[in-house]
């Protein structure tokens, strides 16, 4: 009897999830400065996509302005820009609901990294993943952050876009 549970239940999964259509609608934002939009497009790639109810984010690569050595102010520029993303894409931080991020030192640099990521991200906390890798695109990003949201309806997208004002006041 027990040989038979899984593939029923998967095939109950089968049956009773929604298919994916291929043309379902997509969205591309590309970035809105021209220097960097030119690059997306050489390359080949968007600042962010909105597909169905989710908001997938390019990763953006946080590291140190020239003659700074503390991290911080790289990471909170790399979050400010994330968040400037979202709320272009009609979201915001509070419907994030997963974050990776490629660090080229993590173990020193990840207690900075979660001071200045959780003055952004609040409980409930999203999935997170937290990878270390050799090297960036950017010789000077020591982090490269991925984000994956929610979109809200509107109703929940005014609540967020309130809350999050009253935040950076």
């Amino acid at each position: 009897m027990h040989k038979f549970l899984i593939p029923a239940a998967a095939l109950t999964t089968l049956l009773c999830t929604p298919p994916l259509h291929a043309g379902d609608e997509k969205r591309s934002l590309m970035a809105e400065n021209e220097q960097a939009r030119a690059f997306q497009e050489q390359v080949g790639y968007a600042e962010a996509v909105l597909a169905d109810d989710f908001v997938f984010l390019s990763g953006v690569v946080a590291g140190p302005a020239p003659g700074e050595t503390d991290l911080k102010p790289g990471y909170d520029r790399a979050f400010r820009a994330i968040g400037r993303s979202l709320k272009r894409a009609g979201t915001s931080w509070a419907n994030v609901v997963d974050i990776t991020t490629f660090h080229t030192d993590l173990r020193n640099h990840i207690d900075d990294f979660a001071e200045v990521k959780n003055r952004y991200v609040k409980a409930p906390f999203p999935a997170w993943t937290a990878i270390g890798t050799t090297e960036l695109y950017s010789p000077s990003a020591v982090v490269e952050i991925k984000v994956i949201a929610l979109l809200p309806d509107d109703d929940e997208a005014e609540t967020a876009e309130e809350k999050e004002d009253a935040t950076e006041k």
